[in-house]
């Protein structure tokens, strides 16, 4: 395949930036302390779903959350309904309550229960013929938010009511790709089947990388954003996704800048 010069500017970035000591500030950094894929899971849905607003009351609230559950499968487990209520009842993310929390831990509880694990649960709604895990993701997350019987749920949002569900899609990139920087552990979910999480900044990026001309960060444009990444990493098409997300974070680092590299006009 004929590398475009977006292309080899990417290639650039991902060389010099996929690493490890790049991570900080992320709670992507959270689960490099679990070598237990089964511990690795249940933090990575945790510190994903968290994962709005400020960097450093994110990494906070996710830090709060795994101090208290220490082991977090065997924890949850040995937990009842009512003891993930009482342990959590005091915290408090922006809008996500203690009882959102403690109800999400234990339909994680529950998945685990009847599955074995929660990529035994994802698997289940897993098809090879569909084009992306989206469908798998509407499945995955309503058996998820069964145990909240209509009750709010910010933390669990729905591919199947239109959401981009930017840190669902966040957490599949995190357990299903394996380098430096995403550890992996669900082995059974091909790469290439992963979709963009789209956020504001990612939207942006895209838009003058030529990937969409959609407004709306939605599903839809997240999508389009991905069938572009395709034509670049078929196999992989949130391969960039990490390293694009570091400049809008990193003081060394200059959109702009690297836009003009790939020859495009941040202003056009």
């Amino acid at each position: 395949m004929i590398q475009t010069l977006p292309e080899l500017n990417l290639c650039a970035l991902y060389t010099k930036y996929n690493h490890r000591e790049f991570v900080h500030p992320d709670p992507l950094e959270f689960l490099y302390e679990y070598p237990r894929v089964d511990d690795r899971e249940i933090v990575a849905l945790i510190a994903s779903s968290l994962a709005y607003g400020r960097v450093r009351q994110i990494l906070k609230s996710v830090g709060s959350v795994l101090q208290r559950l220490k082991s977090p499968h065997a924890f949850l487990l040995r937990s009842s309904r009512e003891s993930l209520v009482r342990d959590f009842k005091d915290f408090k993310h922006r809008f996500t309550t203690g009882l959102e929390l403690a109800t999400m831990l234990y339909g994680i509880k529950k998945a685990i229960q009847e599955h074995g694990s929660l990529n035994a649960c994802f698997v289940k709604g897993f098809r090879s013929e569909d084009e992306t895990v989206i469908p798998a993701l509407s499945s995955f997350v309503a058996e998820l938010s069964s145990v909240f019987s209509g009750k709010p749920r910010s933390l669990l949002p729905s591919p199947a009511a239109g959401s981009a569900c930017k840190r669902l899609n966040l957490f599949l990139r995190w357990m299903v790709r394996n380098d430096e920087v995403d550890p992996g552990g669900w082995q059974n979910i091909p790469a290439s089947k992963l979709v963009v999480p789209i956020d504001v900044h990612m939207h942006r990026i895209s838009l003058s990388l030529g990937l969409t001309s959609r407004k709306q960060p939605d599903l839809k444009t997240a999508y389009e954003i991905t069938s572009g990444f395709m034509r670049l990493q078929p196999d992989d098409p949130v391969r960039y996704d990490f390293v694009l997300t570091r400049l809008g974070i990193r003081d060394d680092l200059d959109p702009a800048q690297f836009l003009r590299t790939c020859g495009i006009s941040s202003t056009g």
